[in-house]
């Protein structure tokens, strides 16, 4: 057994090597409490500048949204750049994009200077209108180019419907410089990356205290415990109660995603391009093919609650098969859930609690290259390099709500999708 349960990554893992527990006393410059992506980039880019690093992981290393997400890496945040604007201004809004943008470049980074062989990337994404608006995407393309210098190319609706057999497709966005991969195996060749250079990382090591008041920091496990000067909380949609004020500024959200039987001529009946595909409902679906085209990984749907995946399964394989009525009786073969963290705001959260004490967290199915820049942003705050954490401080440590914010979550889910019904249905009678 892998420890990382039956989902796709973990029967195609490169690496399925174990680490052990903490026992004892370790002091060391850095505790990050998390294993996920941004507590490992974290952690790698102090560790390359010559801090001594642990990383306390309560399961295993990329155990948790990390190692179960759809595997795309592209730029932006889980709200519109529309929205960051109306709550931050332009300049900030440019600023935190261009951040978002440098989060795919250090995940490339990363897989060229540490040779990951195992995790070939795919480049290219579409991201498909639903219904007919190719002026909005023409102008979405154009604002990228002017502010970012961003290439964006809009596909017509032939086009788009040449390599996705489906009647519910219209126009697309390509975007050529995002790419898809295999990210519980990049996690797992951060950590190894970090252990090169002295770092140590802990796995079964649940985080169980924390005494951060003094200079010296003192992070507890069950059997043992780490003195520091600084710690970096990363612990997603898995925080628990350990910082009360973290928990309750964001909300456990669970995804789902299924990988289908291994059908390569039926696949590509209905998906001739290996690129990533998303549609552009606020509550759509996300895919891809693997296994070189023999199996399709297709993740959507969420909840506010952990719901057995198979019965989710059944509901994102009905919206595969009215995407694609060719897929009929295709046999889902596994399917699987993870937790992710959402702030009401919808952008991450990336600060300091107090001296010493830093967060990074809530990066609302958007992890892949917020992560990245999240974790990177963190360890310049710890060596003093730069301030970059502190754009994002506008957003801060908003309460979730509780309970009613839970119910607001999912409330609005629903309303988002019978929002994204009602919006194709009036473009189907217009057509």
């Amino acid at each position: 057994m892998t420890g990382y349960g039956d989902t796709y990554y973990a029967r195609t893992l490169a690496d399925t090597s174990q680490r052990a527990s903490l026992e004892g006393v370790v002091s060391a410059d850095v505790a990050v409490v998390g294993g996920g992506l941004a507590g490992l980039t974290a952690a790698l880019d102090l560790a390359r500048a010559g801090r001594s690093v642990v990383i306390l992981e309560a399961e295993r290393v990329g155990w948790g949204a990390s190692g179960r997400n759809g595997g795309f890496v592209g730029p932006g945040y889980a709200t519109s750049h529309t929205n960051i604007t109306r709550m931050v201004g332009s300049e900030r809004a440019q600023a935190l994009h261009r951040l978002s943008i440098e989060g795919v470049s250090i995940v490339e980074g990363n897989i060229d200077s540490l040779g990951m062989t195992d995790n070939p990337r795919v480049y290219g994404k579409m991201s498909v209108l639903r219904y007919h608006d190719p002026d909005s995407l023409a102008r979405q393309c154009e604002t990228m180019k002017r502010e970012f210098d961003y290439g964006l190319e809009v596909m017509p609706t032939e086009a788009v419907r040449n390599v996705l057999r489906s009647q519910k497709y219209h126009q697309a966005i390509y975007d050529p410089a995002s790419f898809h991969f295999h990210p519980l195996n990049y996690a797992r060749s951060l950590a190894k990356a970090i252990e090169s250079l002295n770092g140590r990382i802990f796995e079964k090591s649940r985080v169980t205290g924390c005494d951060v008041e003094g200079a010296e920091k003192i992070v507890r496990t069950e059997r043992g415990e780490v003195r520091v000067r600084d710690v970096i909380l990363a612990g997603g949609g898995y925080t628990d109660d350990l910082v009360p004020r973290l928990r309750r500024s964001m909300l456990p959200i669970a995804t789902y995603v299924l990988l289908t039987e291994a059908a390569p001529e039926r696949i590509a009946e209905a998906v001739r391009t290996p690129l990533a595909i998303s549609d552009n409902r606020r509550a759509g679906d996300y895919y891809r093919l693997v296994d070189g085209g023999s199996r399709l990984l297709w993740g959507g749907r969420i909840t506010t609650r952990t719901t057995e995946p198979r019965r989710l399964a059944d509901m994102m394989q009905r919206t595969m098969i009215s995407t694609y009525p060719k897929l009929k009786g295709m046999r889902v073969e596994t399917a699987w859930s993870g937790l992710m963290a959402y702030a009401r705001h919808l952008m991450p959260l990336i600060g300091q609690l107090r001296p010493g004490v830093w967060y990074v967290l809530g990066f609302g199915g958007r992890g892949m290259n917020t992560t990245a820049i999240g974790g990177r942003v963190i360890a310049e705050g710890i060596l003093g390099t730069s301030d970059r954490y502190r754009l994002y401080e506008p957003f801060g440590l908003v309460w979730n709500g509780g309970p009613f914010g839970v119910a607001a979550a999912q409330l609005t889910y629903w309303t988002y999708q019978a929002m994204d019904l009602a919006k194709e249905r009036q473009a189907a009678r217009t057509a």
